[in-house]
């Protein structure tokens, strides 16, 4: 085939640093559009993001040519400076080493940046280390407690 096709899609997930409650409902809209700006950057596409104070989930449309650990590092460092650059106030923001990262079906985009756009409500009777748990026995994923969190 002389052409080349993809459609693959992330929703991605990961905590500030010790799930700190540091992203800032003032700035964290700026934030999202910054992290689409890195995703474009590199052939992909931003299709939702949301949160809460201590932690964040995208929904990416991922280029053709991609690394997502690649991709991550840089959303990671490049957002964290930004916060850095443009709310000194806000120098002790930091995100956690890890992150999550689940495979989405076209068929199923609509219902998972619902699930992104509805955060606050989900948090009303969830933490996000539920939630996190939650979405990795829903892929069929293993962890040990010891490591998740710090």
């Amino acid at each position: 085939m002389p052409q080349s096709f993809a459609a693959m899609y992330a929703h991605l997930v990961w905590s500030t640093k010790n799930r700190t409650p540091s992203m800032r409902p003032a700035w964290a809209s700026r934030l999202h559009e910054y992290i689409g700006g890195i995703v474009a950057g590199r052939g992909g596409v931003l299709l939702v993001a949301g949160g809460m104070p201590d932690h964040i989930h995208l929904l990416v449309s991922l280029g053709r040519e991609w690394s997502l650990a690649d991709l991550l590092r840089d959303v990671k460092a490049g957002s964290s400076k930004s916060v850095h650059d443009e709310f000194p106030e806000d120098a002790g923001f930091s995100w956690q080493n890890g992150y999550a990262a689940f495979s989405v079906s076209a068929s199923n985009l609509d219902a998972v940046k619902r699930y992104i756009r509805e955060q606050r409500k989900h948090h009303e009777t969830m933490s996000f280390q539920g939630e996190l748990r939650k979405l990795l026995r829903k892929h069929g994923l293993t962890w040990d407690e010891r490591y998740v969190w710090d």
